[in-house]
């Protein structure tokens, strides 16, 4: 097995770019030590909000070995979404670039499952899991782990070559590889674009997000009303934010996704204002099948289009 590790490393990379993987990276599978304490702080200060789940299986979090039986490997990758595709009317309510097309969950998920069927195919059974951002994983402390990039000061993992606008996912299989062991270089500099510009400074410090004060989380994640002290200063986002992508200056060298499934609905670009004020259960049935913006639900997104309507 030893002369083997770099082969079938090599072998999984292959694959992963034939299923339309931007990036792949491979880690060892052990506790991530650095992270427990900062989990623990930002917990512990109530950053999180109200996503409980956060607070839970925090063993699980920082120790792929516990989801995974006798895990070996955690196998990062990155999918792109970048897009250049844009709403028409530029006074409607704004949806984030990663919800335009199918859900990532359902897209993702589908290729690793493949991606896992290979590797059984082609070297042996191995018993893995597959993780899309639904699970007790810290996506970008082990993409930092396997060189895929940095993480910024708006907590984004950023890539040299091509900024931030790509999912994280992973495979944490029980077959020991050759291990990525060169984490990126952070390369913000004195660089506070994305401090600066967060519309509700979410971002608190350099590196730490407050959670509960990020549209994306007052938008999606959290199921009361919004505090009216954000009143104002949504910047007219009723699904998600990219506000702290836009103004990154790595983000010029993203390029655009070509995974059929994040084409945007024909509908959805083109919904103006008013019909985004007067949307019906029916319409957003229609426009958002199998889509991320399905989370908020019908109610939720007219909660969010409700607290925007000043600007509507």
């Amino acid at each position: 097995m030893p002369q083997n590790k770099s082969t079938y490393s090599y072998l999984i990379k292959s694959e992963a770019k034939n299923l339309g993987f931007m990036f792949c990276g491979i880690s060892k599978a052990e506790f991530l030590e650095e992270e427990a304490p900062r989990l623990e702080a930002w917990l512990q200060k109530g950053m999180h909000g109200e996503m409980q789940y956060m607070e839970n299986h925090f063993d699980k979090r920082l120790d792929p070995r516990l989801l995974v039986d006798n895990a070996k490997s955690v196998i990062s990758l990155g999918l792109n979404y970048f897009t250049d595709k844009e709403q028409t009317d530029i006074l409607s309510p704004k949806i984030s670039k990663y919800a335009y097309g199918t859900d990532y969950h359902l897209v993702i998920k589908d290729k690793l499952k493949q991606l896992l069927q290979i590797i059984n195919e082609k070297i042996g059974e191995v018993n893995g899991r597959a993780f899309v951002d639904s699970a007790p994983v810290l996506d970008k402390a082990w993409a930092k782990k396997a060189g895929l990039g940095w993480i910024g000061k708006n907590t984004n993992l950023i890539n040299k070559k091509t900024g931030s606008f790509f999912f994280l996912a992973e495979l944490i299989i029980d077959l020991e590889l050759e291990y990525d062991i060169e984490p990126a270089a952070d390369h913000c500099g004195t660089c506070t674009n994305c401090v600066d510009a967060c519309p509700t400074e979410a971002i608190v410090a350099p590196y730490v997000v407050d959670g509960s004060r990020c549209i994306s989380y007052l938008t999606i994640e959290l199921k009361n009303e919004i505090p009216h002290e954000f009143k104002g200063k949504m910047d007219n986002w009723m699904f998600g934010c990219d506000v702290c992508q836009d103004v990154c200056p790595w983000n010029k060298f993203s390029v655009l996704h070509n995974e059929p499934a994040f084409t945007p609905h024909p509908d959805l670009l083109n919904l103006n204002s008013k019909d985004w004020k007067d949307i019906t259960e029916d319409v957003f049935n229609k426009v958002f099948k199998n889509s991320a913006v399905k989370r908020t639900k019908f109610n939720g997104l007219k909660r969010n289009i409700s607290f925007l309507k000043e600007r509507i």
